[in-house]
């Protein structure tokens, strides 16, 4: 699996191996390490399964996998609690559907203690921390800072509410202008986040500008003057070579120093992404990468930072395998916010493409040539909806030629996934589509704009939206909520949902009704919880904020709610409106509703389309897509 790193004890670690060299029969070899050993012994998918928490007071995930991703991990640090008793959670984010025996890539970054199931983490003395004579006394290594961040993660089965609070560790590196960069997973849901430079014994707090969850970086600034005194920020270098020697620097676990790891560069291609599910450039490495890690530079042989170091694949069949952000990821992730005034995020085509290796299908299509991908679906909210039909044929983006496998040529004798190209633009650029429409071949413009998530990773503000009607709890449907809850009493028609449906208009949600507080009011409806409510009054619903409309303009004498299967909620209005108040009392909730939908409601023209999913047949993230034939563009 693969991994995103912030820091972390190793003291659990310790006491999980005395444990284990405690059995008998295992002689000298089991001797158990000291407690303040930096190495534990090493460890493979020894961790018992965590058994599920109350969702009200488990500290869950905020970092999203999708399909059969991994998700991002770290160690926490809780007050009041000896190093032996703080939890060290390394987690199977795996969801296991129908890919038994798979190793998928998890990120260690923020994240929080209630999982599903449990890996242990490999340590070999082959991961061990060097530095290299060239490396000991090289001035770029002070613009390496430790990342000191305090998380509060909202609770998506509580909406009204947050978790309890936790810390994390991380690297950051400065970059001039009085900013720095680090992974967005390192300051997820953060609450405070302080940096601490290499020799020095003051933590300074920073300031998060901005947050790229589809790149996992962030950008962090420090006002106080004497954290720059005599800094000198890191040179962004080119994209590195295979086999080019590359460092990585950082705080990671086994220690409270700056640590120093060297290996090179293995592979650069399309990669996806742990934190933020997307698939991106990025560059694989064989140096260690260990939780704390995260957010810290690698460095080729002159000293440029060729990108920032940020998740690992763990895999019995595998090892040493580290992912690093390229300098090209980081560039367009600070043009972007330096164009915009904030993070605005990588555009998507918005089409379902399929690879034409197959003569007989280039035959069928008219396609003369040995090139080429087919266009299976088109997203309804992408602009490729209005110029784009299934059963195009794409041979060119901007007069780069694409292959029948969906890949294009990467600098001198290199080809690489077709997604590479649209990475390169911005949200809002004009692209030239070359296609064969039926035998003929013509060019069409389309405008390229971050993909619309019916389903959504992560929450815009952090904290989900939800309304309360008689005890009635109703919240749009998220991935954490579905990580929160878990599969099982999420049902699987809103998996299928959530996994294979497209919006068809932006600002669509699928709402459910998370659970019921019990009331005389709402007798008989007590156990309806995880359900998606499709209609109010008649009215097919759009979104959370328009049965939050809904229901405010409702002048009808009952308030009835159709969920899936024909099955019927149904409330006198006066009684439900007059016994919320004293819901909210009894169960200590502070409002009826989360502050968006305090807003006036806009219903928007495109709003008023067909509204029915019809199912895609393949997942809407190429991330959970077995088949190599079709990925998503």
């Amino acid at each position: 699996m693969a991994i995103a790193a912030a820091g972390c004890y190793f003291s659990s670690l310790s006491s999980a191996v005395a444990c284990r060299c405690s059995l008998p029969g295992l002689g000298r070899l089991a001797t158990p390490q000291p407690r303040d050993s930096p190495f534990p012994l090493t460890l493979k998918s020894e961790h018992k399964r965590a058994p599920k928490k109350d969702s009200s007071s488990s500290l869950s995930s905020s970092a999203k996998s999708r399909g059969d991703k991994g998700k991002p991990i770290s160690q926490k640090k809780y007050p009041g609690r000896s190093k032996d008793e703080r939890p060290y959670p390394f987690v199977d984010g795996d969801r296991n559907r129908g890919n038994a025996g798979r190793s998928e890539p998890t990120g260690f970054g923020s994240s929080g203690l209630q999982r599903k199931e449990k890996r242990g983490f490999d340590f070999t003395e082959q991961q061990s921390q060097t530095k290299p004579g060239n490396f000991q006394d090289a001035a770029f290594l002070n613009a390496v800072v430790k990342v000191y961040c305090t998380h509060t993660e909202p609770d998506y089965s509580l909406p009204w509410q947050k978790q309890r609070q936790y810390t994390s560790t991380g690297s950051a590196f400065m970059i001039g202008d009085g900013k720095l960069l680090t992974n967005a997973h390192c300051v997820d849901h953060y609450t405070q986040v302080k940096v601490k430079r290499r020799g020095d014994d003051t933590k300074y707090v920073a300031k998060v500008l901005a947050k790229g969850i589809d790149c996992d970086i962030a950008l962090l600034s420090v006002e106080s003057e004497g954290f720059w005194k005599g800094a000198e920020p890191l040179q962004l270098g080119r994209l590195p070579h295979l086999q080019d020697a590359v460092t990585v620097v950082g705080y990671p676990l086994g220690g409270d120093t700056i640590s120093v790891t060297k290996g090179v560069v293995s592979r650069i291609e399309v990669t996806s992404y742990a934190h933020g599910s997307s698939d991106l450039l990025g560059i694989q490495i064989d140096a260690a990468i260990n939780p704390g890690n995260s957010g810290g530079p690698a460095f080729n042989d002159q000293g440029e930072c060729i990108g920032v170091a940020f998740q690992v694949y763990r895999s019995e069949e595998a090892e040493n395998i580290g992912y690093v952000i390229p300098t090209t990821v980081v560039s367009h992730f600070l043009n972007d916010y330096e164009r915009n005034g904030k993070y605005t995020g990588f555009p998507c085509l918005g089409v379902l493409l399929q690879k034409l290796e197959n003569p007989a299908l280039r035959e069928c299509l008219k396609v003369q040539s040995n090139e080429g991908v087919l266009v299976r679906r088109v997203e309804p909210t992408s602009d490729a909806n209005n110029v784009l039909k299934e059963g195009d044929v794409i041979t060119s983006f901007d007069d780069v030629h694409v292959g029948c496998e969906g890949t294009v040529p990467f600098r001198s004798s290199e080809r690489i996934a077709f997604r590479y190209l649209i990475s390169q633009k911005f949200a809002g650029d004009v692209v030239q589509l070359g296609i064969i429409r039926r035998g003929e071949f013509m060019k069409v413009p389309v405008i390229l704009n971050p993909r619309v998530h019916l389903v959504p990773y992560h929450i815009e503000g952090g904290q989900p939206s939800y309304l309360i009607t008689a005890g009635l709890v109703f919240t749009p449907l998220s991935e954490p909520l579905i990580d929160e809850e878990c599969e099982d009493s999420i049902g699987l028609k809103l998996l299928v949902k959530a996994r294979y449906s497209l919006a068809r208009f932006k600002g669509e949600q699928i709402v459910i009704l998370s659970q019921v507080l019990a009331n005389e009011v709402n007798i008989g409806y007590e156990d309806m919880s995880n359900q998606q409510v499709l209609k109010f009054n008649g009215t097919r619903i759009k979104n959370i904020h328009h049965l939050a409309h809904l229901i405010d303009s409702c002048k009808d004498k009952y308030l009835v709610f159709e969920f899936e299967d024909n099955y019927l909620a149904v409330l006198e209005r006066e009684a439900a409106m007059a016994a919320s108040s004293c819901i909210l009392k009894d169960y200590g909730i502070p409002a009826k509703r989360s502050s968006d939908l305090l807003e006036p409601y806009v219903d928007s023209p495109t709003d008023n389309e067909k509204v029915e999913h019809d199912f895609c047949d393949s997942p809407v993230s190429s991330l959970e897509i077995g088949n190599d034939g079709i990925l998503w563009a």
